[in-house]
């Protein structure tokens, strides 16, 4: 099921402050009572923040007043698009409270000083060096608060001869070696369709940020961490990294075949449609002639045991190939699935969320943003697992810019009149 909500005005959130963020639905909130100060922006800082507001933090994001997040604007919505809600901004920044400071001026980074000050949490993705120029380097935050957990998030990381240069999803692609793995041979470099290296580097610095929260409670001690999108994208390909360094071998664009080589996984062609079969072991194999009434393929000597399928696999290959063209994918799979033989029939993004799988598993709410025109219902991710057999939906909607900005500062200490001040010169 999904959760619909409405986001507060800006006055409402000021008449009336949010609670802090809690996972719903499971009673599953272990991070309820930390404070993260989140600085960054775009989609991998924001999606690691996005799990810990999942998981209960409460989370301040900080913005630039007048700007914010540069995916408030743009995405295939126009009209959200118009009132600061992108939907790339919408996809990370749901349950985190919105709050506007310029950094710049000596009187917003005081403000940000004392929230750092009340944090557990502190994360930031400039490019390396930018923090300490700032002020908000390791030992200045640490300073602030003892014991905090500071996370920074860059291209290539805090050391090393490519420490100063940016980098997005595509470049570190470019960068890591997956463009020459992927695609038909001969095709050139091809990228990987979704931005994976961003929301691979968000779920990696969410789990080191718990790990650093573990060993702060261990040790009593402030930890930084070093999270970068190459180290990340390189353990997204570990098995082709060990293979590569221990035994020399070397990968090559391998097209729709599975990394096993086996002659009966892989992607075969149907009569309607394409099938990812996967029967690598001799189990597997068996299972799949069974299944197909193929028992004359385990009865030929060629086929009959593991190595003589490796010896033969190309006249095995064909056999299959042929065989498979006799049904539909989607016949195929249901046949299959009867036998426990993994396979799938390949789907478009459209078609699998409207699966009831997609459904059963719970994986976003449905939410509806106040004021404005736009498009109707958004849809937002939960939590990418279940805790105690439901899921976890994030507690509000994404905030408007800087709609939280008073309640949060006033929260700090700041009189109305300090607000008030702030705000006539900009800095909020």
């Amino acid at each position: 099921m999904t959760k619909t909500y409405r986001a507060p005005t800006a006055e409402e959130t000021v008449a009336a402050p949010q609670e802090t963020p809690s996972a719903v639905n499971t009673g599953f909130s272990p991070m309820a009572g930390l404070r993260v100060v989140d600085l960054s922006q775009v989609l991998a800082g924001p999606f690691a923040t996005y799990q810990l507001s999942l998981l209960g933090a409460e989370v301040l994001k900080i913005e630039k007043p007048g700007e914010g997040d540069w995916t408030r604007n743009g995405g295939p919505s126009p009209r959200l698009s118009e009132i600061g809600m992108g939907l790339n901004f919408l996809a990370h920044n749901a349950a985190k409270k919105s709050v506007t400071l310029d950094l710049k001026s000596p009187e917003g980074l005081e403000a940000l000083r004392r929230l750092i000050a009340t944090a557990d949490v502190f994360v930031e993705n400039f490019k390396p060096g930018v923090a300490e120029r700032l002020g908000l380097g390791f030992k200045d935050v640490s300073a602030l608060r003892p014991g905090i957990v500071y996370c920074s998030i860059s291209a290539y990381g805090q050391d090393g001869p490519l420490r100063p240069r940016p980098a997005y999803d595509h470049v570190i692609q470019g960068m890591c070696g997956i463009m020459l793995t992927t695609g038909q041979q001969g095709d050139g470099p091809t990228k990987v369709g979704a931005p994976y290296v961003d929301y691979a580097t968000g779920m990696n610095a969410a789990m080191a940020i718990m790990a650093g929260l573990a060993e702060v409670r261990r040790t009593g001690r402030a930890v930084q961490l070093d999270v970068a999108m190459l180290d990340t994208a390189l353990m997204l390909m570990a098995s082709l990294v060990t293979q590569h360094l221990t035994a020399g071998w070397k990968p090559a664009q391998n097209g729709n075949e599975a990394w096993s080589q086996s002659p009966s996984s892989g992607a075969f062609q149907t009569a309607d449609g394409v099938l990812m079969l996967a029967a690598n072991n001799a189990r597997q194999f068996d299972l799949l002639c069974r299944a197909t009434g193929r028992q004359d393929i385990l009865d030929d000597p060629r086929w009959s045991t593991p190595q003589a399928r490796r010896d033969n696999a190309p006249a095995l290959r064909d056999e299959l190939v042929a065989l498979f063209l006799t049904r539909s994918a989607a016949e195929w799979e249901d046949l299959l699935a009867q036998h426990a033989v993994p396979a799938a029939r390949v789907r478009s993004l459209d078609e699998v969320v409207q699966e009831d799988q997609f459904a059963a598993r719970d994986l976003v709410s449905e939410m509806t943003l106040a004021g404005g025109d736009h498009d109707g219902p958004v849809h937002v991710p939960n939590l990418p697992f279940k805790a105690n057999g439901a899921s976890c939906h994030p507690a509000s909607a994404p905030s408007r810019l800087g709609a939280d900005t008073d309640t949060v500062l006033a929260q700090a200490g700041f009189s109305s009149d300090d607000i008030a001040r702030l705000r006539a010169s900009g800095v909020i």
